[in-house]
């Protein structure tokens, strides 16, 4: 796997307030990335170390091999880390041209970024005329522009309305399958399991969890049960190996499963043992079980 950015042990501590504690990933090419956590989990504040707007207190990190400085390797990075700011009274292709300008890049580009982002037959259009949604899409196009290797995307569909959001999260899985590698900073569960095919869980500045979405989300899943004899249903099943963690709540188990079991071989091993279910039911847990759990136990 060839490395893109790579992060070792990184802190940044803002006075008494440590935002980011003793990080480590690695992003490698061709993948998109979700860091992931509430607000106040380090993620803008990570995303600004590594795009050098953030000063780190400790640790280190590199782009790509390390062979190039920091200053170089950004400008084979596209980044998206604030709201959209455009001329307001210009055209979104007067807008472009501009930051062409800025970046060296040549003019052609503009139409073939807009239409990538869905935005070229509305590209005489002043910027003031567009929507939240089609302000940041005119931004990604102004992210890709000079054909980055990685495009770093912080919260891109906070504020927007569900078509906003849906329209975003296409052009992300559109760019990343034509081999471009993506970061995105998200609080949204639902935005990293539809759109990400790693995750890195942060909270307090803190990693809970790094590797791939649906390894996370790989697990056996867990039965719910209700049973008139609940304390012989827990010996049971505290007795079995199968059963990982168990949570009881009123009348109903939870019984979190270490390995495959289905239903109906359950069901079976618990007549056996005279024990009659009034209730169960067989779940795949979701991602946000799985991010509660890591949650809890931290």
């Amino acid at each position: 796997m060839e490395p893109i950015l790579t992060i070792n042990n990184l802190t940044k501590k803002f006075g008494y307030l440590t935002a980011v504690k003793d990080l480590s990933f690695t992003i490698n090419k061709g993948n998109v990335y979700g860091i992931l956590g509430p607000n106040g989990s380090g993620k803008s504040t990570t995303l600004g170390i590594v795009l050098n707007v953030v000063n780190r207190t400790s640790g280190n990190f590199k782009w790509f091999d390390g062979s190039i400085t920091t200053h170089d390797a950004l400008k084979k990075v596209g980044a998206i880390i604030e709201r959209p700011n455009f001329y307001p009274y210009m055209t979104a292709a007067e807008n472009l041209k501009l930051v062409c300008k800025i970046k060296g890049v040549d003019v052609t580009k503009i139409d073939e970024k807009l239409e990538i982002v869905g935005l070229l037959e509305r590209k005489n259009s002043k910027f003031r005329t567009y929507s939240l949604g089609m302000k940041q899409r005119l931004a990604i196009a102004s992210a890709l522009l000079n054909d980055p290797e990685i495009l770093i995307l912080d919260e891109p569909t906070n504020g927007l309305d569900p078509q906003g959001i849906h329209q975003i999260r296409q052009i992300i899985k559109e760019i990343a399958n034509q081999g471009t590698t993506i970061l995105l900073a998200s609080h949204l569960l639902d935005e990293v399991e539809k759109v990400c095919s790693h995750v890195v869980v942060l909270r307090k500045g803190v990693k809970l969890y790094s590797g791939r979405v649906d390894e996370m989300i790989s697990s056996h899943g867990f039965f719910e049960l209700k049973c008139n004899n609940q304390k012989g249903l827990l010996d049971v099943i505290e007795k079995d190996p199968v059963f990982g963690k168990v949570k009881v709540e009123d009348d109903l188990i939870t019984a979190f499963l270490n390995q495959p079991l289905s239903s109906e071989d359950f069901n079976k091993q618990l007549f056996k043992e005279g024990i009659v279910l009034t209730h169960l039911v067989q779940r795949k847990e979701s991602l946000e079980e799985q991010f509660l759990q890591l949650t809890d136990n931290n």
